[in-house]
């Protein structure tokens, strides 16, 4: 079997990106982790991807750097790993189209809420405080395509709503929206590095 290549670019702890490794190793996903890149050099899931022989890298963006010029340098990076897909685990950073140009249809994101809701930082406190002054009953995530600049309103691949709970606070939200993500990442890509068993 042929295995896509993922490479997975991460800035913070990286249980998404632990989700997939462990995924990859199952075959749960027929695929392999050709590079982890992160933008922070004391991202924890740095130290996921060693701890997994994974081939890692860290390239932060310097002071004075347009954020075009950080971008080509990161695609010239990705590109020498030929991935399939350029996956976005926690990557805390908008990629400008001086990126998203050499990888067509190929940059997938998740986020913590629904289409067309809470776009951008901190989705999961605002929806939290939108249930608490009765606005919404219910959250979610979604999976979807980056073809742009645009935040977190790409092509949908996959969602499911998260229900609020009236006992929840943040901590609870949050806990159970991450075991979402953790899923639905997986469960988005699988038809996508194996269409037939997809």
């Amino acid at each position: 079997m042929i295995k896509k290549k993922l490479a997975v670019l991460i800035s913070g702890n990286g249980s998404n990106l632990q989700t997939m490794i462990d995924a990859c190793a199952t075959n749960k996903l027929a695929a392999e982790i050709v590079v982890v890149i992160s933008n922070q050099q004391n991202a924890y899931g740095l130290v996921r991807a060693a701890n997994a022989d994974l081939p890692a890298l860290c390239l932060p963006f310097i002071k004075g750097t347009t954020r075009s010029a950080y971008d080509v340098q990161l695609a010239q990076q990705l590109r020498v790993y030929n991935p399939d897909y350029i996956v976005l685990a926690g990557w805390m950073r908008l990629l400008s189209q001086s990126f998203l140009a050499h990888f067509p249809g190929q940059v997938i994101n998740i986020h913590p809420a629904l289409p067309g809701c809470f776009p951008g930082t901190h989705a999961i406190e605002r929806a939290f405080e939108a249930y608490q002054n009765g606005i919404i009953t219910h959250t979610g995530v979604m999976v979807h395509y980056v073809p742009d600049e645009g935040v977190d309103n790409g092509p949908v691949i996959m969602q499911e709503n998260v229900p609020i709970l009236p006992d929840d606070t943040l901590e609870t939200l949050e806990h159970r929206i991450h075991k979402t993500e953790h899923r639905l990442y997986v469960e988005a890509l699988a038809p996508l590095c194996n269409p037939l068993r997809g």
